[in-house]
């Protein structure tokens, strides 16, 4: 049929336009792949191939509810727009052609965030136990380097959380103590007993999952500080074995953590656990605990 030489374009038109890059309107007249594209059907050239995609109806629901919201004009567009995306990003995350591992870079803000948290509380203790005593330069310069590793942190946290050497020692023989610190960095449990047995709080550590296990078979600690990612069992694991005994159902249990915030605040929440403290830390952060230890 002949149309008008005045008809005009409707924003249905421009979207197939866009879309497949063809004409919605030639001569006066709406083209044929308009209209079946209208319909549902589709037009293809000759260098195309189709691909199906089966998915479950809430997906697909799921699909068709974005697409609207986002004026997608079809299932179609929404999927190569998006396959689009992730073959990009994907090619962003690539590093003198190598693929980057995420867990990869999950374990390494981990395995930065671990030493930092030891020289921050190593800074912190330094400063609050000799400040009176070292000269004000010393002590001007030992803040300088905290304020460093501050940054540094923040740093971790902006780039790498978004994503996510052990020994069998246990750090001391105490028989009776009020907190049991399980943590797998040595440096850790060294900075943390040394901290609390200066204000007066015992502590024992312990470098791994079943040696805590054990421990807790022959006694019961005020407190639990439990590190997530340990050498054995994970730390979520430990708190399903504490939650089933009676014994020790009703110990406060603090995770002690460099996972990111938002992961623990979750997993507290589904395992009741009484808090968390994330690192790298500040000694003060574990005032909160001192209620539980009375």
């Amino acid at each position: 049929m002949i149309m008008s030489d005045n008809l005009k374009k409707t924003k249905k038109m421009e979207d197939y336009e866009r879309e497949t890059g063809k004409k919605a309107i030639w001569r006066g007249n709406i083209t044929e792949s308009f209209k079946k594209w209208q319909k549902g059907e589709n037009s293809y050239d000759i260098n195309k191939e189709r691909i199906s995609l089966y998915v479950e109806k809430d997906i697909k629901d799921e699909w068709s509810n974005f697409a609207k919201k986002n004026d997608y004009p079809t299932l179609s567009k929404l999927i190569r727009e998006a396959l689009k995306f992730f073959i990009e990003y994907k090619s962003k995350m690539t590093i003198k052609s190598k693929n980057i591992d995420i867990n990869l870079l999950s374990s390494l803000s981990h395995e930065l965030k671990v030493p930092l948290t030891s020289i921050k509380g190593y800074l912190q203790l330094i400063i609050e136990t000799y400040q009176n005593s070292l000269d004000e330069k010393i002590v001007a310069r030992l803040k300088n380097v905290l304020n460093q590793c501050l940054i540094l942190e923040n740093k971790i946290i902006e780039h790498l959380d978004i994503f996510e050497t052990h020994t069998e020692e246990e750090t001391d023989k105490l028989t009776q103590y009020d907190i049991l610190l399980i943590e797998d960095d040595l440096e850790t449990v060294n900075l943390l007993t040394s901290y609390f047995e200066s204000i007066g709080i015992s502590c024992k550590g312990v470098t791994s999952g079943f040696k805590a296990l054990k421990e807790l078979k022959g006694y019961i600690p005020k407190l639990i500080l439990l590190d997530i990612i340990l050498p054995d069992i994970n730390g979520y694991e430990i708190v399903k074995r504490i939650k089933v005994d009676k014994k020790i159902v009703d110990v406060p249990i603090f995770f002690l953590t460099a996972i990111p915030g938002v992961e623990v605040e979750n997993k507290k929440r589904e395992f009741g656990v009484t808090g968390a403290i994330l690192k790298p830390f500040n000694l003060s952060d574990f005032d909160v605990i001192h209620k539980y230890l009375k």
